[in-house]
């Protein structure tokens, strides 16, 4: 009962990388899940920094039933000014509470947990809301960073190979490395552009930046799917044009997200098509003559399935280090 673990940032990464399709399996029995009321996810909590508008501290509690039976909370930053030492955006623990007692039972590094929950559920957006396949189209990357990375990784696992991708970024080298991993792991073909433009033609445009205010105003065409993870990239009437999808509808719109520009723009949240979690059940079907946006806000209880399959695979692997005496006091009396 008193045993207290802590998975540290290499075992994590290295149960992630050894199992992607084992990560999207769990993210997608959580999204279930959360949609048949056996999970709790409350609203996220922002501390913000007025000297540092950009930056912020998000905590995300959660509890998830099913098979899983753990509450916990995640404790994520994220400081966009880091990019420019040369460090990650974003940091983050997850703390893991046994559902029995409340008692905490872990702490993990859970930056990679975050990134691989996102890309996860990125790609299976995109098996979902792309039901013909992606032979013959052009991905299209916006931002080359880390959440992008592992998006274009989950995308591969799942099958959602293109005939090749178009990288953008402000930072010129940052997309060329992003392109360059791409060649590499996929095999495809992947082009550096300066053009945002040119990015927005492609069949499938991924936005993973940092921006705080949307700069993209065009409609996307029928047929093409924007999978909108950065949440604050286009422009409320760019939503407006489109049939959209969405993690939770509360959670998304809120937060001034595109989704939540939306509403306030129309004062009805009618142009939500419905969840992601409706189409993987098979309620519900993209459609063909309009485009397709997936929003997803980010639910903790995908932080916490994906850090219960983390944490039972460290236990396996002897990675797991116990705390010895992490409790101080272990009887009431």
């Amino acid at each position: 009962m008193f045993s207290f673990e802590v998975v540290p940032g290499t075992s994590v990464r290295q149960v992630l990388d050894a199992d992607r399709a084992g990560v999207v399996d769990v993210v997608r029995r959580a999204y279930l899940s959360h949609r048949a009321g056996d999970a709790i996810n409350p609203d996220s909590y922002f501390l913000r920094f007025p000297e540092k508008p950009d930056s912020r501290i998000i905590a995300l509690p959660a509890f998830l039933g099913d098979d899983i039976q753990l509450a916990g909370i995640k404790w994520i930053s994220s400081f966009p000014a880091n990019i420019r030492a040369g460090v990650p955006r974003a940091s983050a623990v997850l703390v893991l509470n046994d559902y029995e007692t409340g008692h905490p039972i872990a702490c993990l590094e859970a930056a990679g947990i975050s990134a691989a929950r996102t890309a996860a559920s990125a790609a299976l957006a995109a098996t979902a809301l792309r039901p013909a396949g992606f032979g013959g189209t052009r991905i299209a990357v916006v931002g080359a960073g880390v959440i992008a990375r592992n998006i274009c990784d989950y995308l591969h696992v799942t099958g959602c190979v293109p005939d090749s991708y178009v990288i953008h970024d402000l930072d010129a080298v940052a997309g060329q490395a992003l392109g360059d991993h791409v060649e590499k792991w996929s095999g495809r073909p992947a082009r550096f552009t300066p053009d945002v433009g040119e990015a927005l033609q492609a069949d499938t445009v991924v936005f993973a930046t940092t921006a705080l205010a949307p700069y993209v105003t065009q409609e996307f065409e029928p047929g093409q799917l924007v999978l909108n993870i950065s949440l604050r990239d286009l422009a409320p009437e760019t939503i407006l044009a489109a049939d959209n999808f969405v993690d939770d509808v509360d959670h998304c719109l809120k937060a001034n997200t595109s989704p939540h520009l939306a509403e306030q723009l129309t004062g009805t949240r009618d142009f939500i098509t419905g969840t992601l979690a409706d189409v993987l059940s098979g309620d519900l079907a993209a459609s063909a003559d309009r485009p397709v946006i997936f929003s997803p806000f980010g639910l903790g209880v995908l932080d916490l399935a994906v850090g219960s399959f983390v944490l039972g695979r460290a236990r396996e692997a002897g990675t797991a280090q116990e705390i010895p005496d992490f409790f101080g006091e272990t009887t009431r009396w």
